[in-house]
């Protein structure tokens, strides 16, 4: 599979390429990691196929969430240095993922949606337009909330 150059997934690999050389072992790991569950996911379903770097988005959220969960377990049952190794690989992954939005700029995201769905259906939006309004504001939050 060809991958075209200044894709997220590039990205990763070049950094995990850094981090060899670099002989930064965490960084390495947790990328090598990531660069696994991302070629699962291109490898699931009917036939493989590349990620898009909204896919791949998807993939380092779900191995951040995976990460914190698996951080407070292990603070849980009192095994710290599990726990902290785990809140690293974390720290490492959202680095790449789009810094979140402030609340006032998730306010902003909501009125927009809001006014865009009213705008569509020529009345404020109640609560049936629910799903119109949070498919708006998930367009315009892009993986950001």
């Amino acid at each position: 599979m060809s991958d075209p150059t200044g894709t997220l997934k590039s990205t990763l690999r070049a950094d995990m390429t850094a981090a060899m050389k670099a002989k930064d072992s965490l960084r390495l790991q947790t990328l090598r990691m990531v660069l696994a569950a991302i070629q699962t996911e291109e490898v699931s379903g009917k036939e493989a196929r590349e990620l898009t770097d909204e896919e791949v988005l998807k993939v380092l959220v779900k191995e951040s969430k995976k990460r914190g969960e698996a951080a407070e377990i292990y603070t849980e049952n009192g095994r710290g240095e599990l726990a902290a190794n785990e809140r690293a690989e974390a720290r490492v992954i959202d680095e790449y993922l789009p810094t979140p939005l402030t609340d006032a700029e998730l306010a902003d995201v909501a009125d927009t949606a809001i006014a865009q769905v009213a705008e569509e259906i020529g009345e404020r939006p109640g609560m049936k337009q629910m799903g119109q309004v949070m498919k708006a504001a998930t367009a315009l939050a892009a993986g950001k909330a």
